[in-house]
């Protein structure tokens, strides 16, 4: 019996000292590698799952980061934007008819396509703001109001600029507006009848100019240009090649003079390359060389006819 205790008490004390040894170990393990501060204050205050959260959040940056890096940015947006407007229209908001009031130039197809309108688009997801902002944005649109009306149905009311003369500058020649806005470049046989004015400037100063020409049928019914001089003053191109140079001041009197003139004179009728209106005194005018040649011809034969008659 006491070999059996004895062997058996052995055990027990082998155990225990197993027991204490591993414990000690895990100790020595713990104080060894104690977790880090932050790594300590994230574990004891930050809410729970708050990791599932930040890795889902870091896959969603990594995968804008990609669609941007990689180009797809406008196309990803175009596929979202699709997408919700595919169940809006499913739902009953797809846009069934478009009434469109004020267009002469443009064309119905021509003020959705600027506006961003498409067969895709749905009236509930339409920025009505958005739209209004592109039609103002293209020249031939000076306003433009827009109006959803519920389930779908879109009115668009714009008020156009008109085409008021043409504009050459720099070899480029386009269609403007009386407040000089331009167009479009000239392209279209439509635009063939307006007045064209020519010159750096002259595309916001022809309003005026033109208006004042009009008051005198005479000179601006042969008037074929306008030309802008040094963005100072007016020279007239008519017709049949005329160059009639304006003043800088008084231009409304030298119209009348040259209306006057060629009512009283047939001015405009004469063998003339040119007629300078620049000196306030006096009204200078530039012969064709055949008229030159046959004034100074004229001028001889009564040189020699004099000389004739002194003999």
């Amino acid at each position: 019996m006491l070999l059996r205790e004895w062997v058996q008490d052995k055990r027990e004390e082998k155990r225990a000292a197993a027991r204490i040894k591993t414990k000690a170990r895990a100790k020595a393990v713990v104080e060894r590698e104690p977790p880090p501060r932050v790594v300590a204050l994230v574990e004891r205050y930050a809410p729970r799952r708050v990791g599932i959260a930040m890795t889902a959040l870091l896959l969603i940056g990594s995968c804008g980061f990609g669609i941007v890096r990689g180009g797809h940015l406008q196309d990803f947006i175009t596929a979202v934007s699709d997408a919700r407007n595919a169940m809006a229209n499913s739902a009953g908001f797809r846009i069934t008819s478009v009434v469109i009031n004020g267009r002469k130039q443009l064309t119905q197809d021509e003020i959705l396509a600027i506006g961003g309108v498409s067969g895709r688009s749905s009236l509930l997801f339409l920025d009505a703001d958005v739209v209004r902002e592109k039609l103002k944005a293209n020249p031939w649109i000076a306003d433009a109001t827009v109006l959803k009306l519920y389930p779908g149905r879109l009115m668009i009311d714009i008020t156009e600029r008109q085409a008021f003369a043409l504009w050459q500058e720099g070899g480029r020649l386009s269609v403007i507006a009386d407040d000089g806005a331009v167009l479009e470049p000239y392209v279209s046989r439509r635009f063939l009848s307006l007045p064209l004015v020519v010159g750096k400037g002259a595309d916001t100063q022809a309003r005026d100019f033109l208006a004042l020409l009009a008051r005198y049928p005479q000179v601006n019914a042969v008037t074929k240009a306008a030309v802008y001089v040094g963005e100072r003053r007016w020279n007239l191109r008519l017709k049949d090649g005329l160059d009639i140079r304006l003043p800088e001041q008084d231009v409304g009197n030298a119209l009348a003079m040259l209306s006057r003139l060629d009512k009283e004179d047939r001015l405009f009728s004469r063998d003339i390359v040119a007629v300078d209106m620049r000196l306030p005194d006096r009204l200078v005018v530039q012969l064709s060389d055949d008229a030159a040649k046959a004034r100074e011809e004229q001028f001889k034969d009564k040189k020699k006819k004099k000389a004739g008659d002194a003999a």
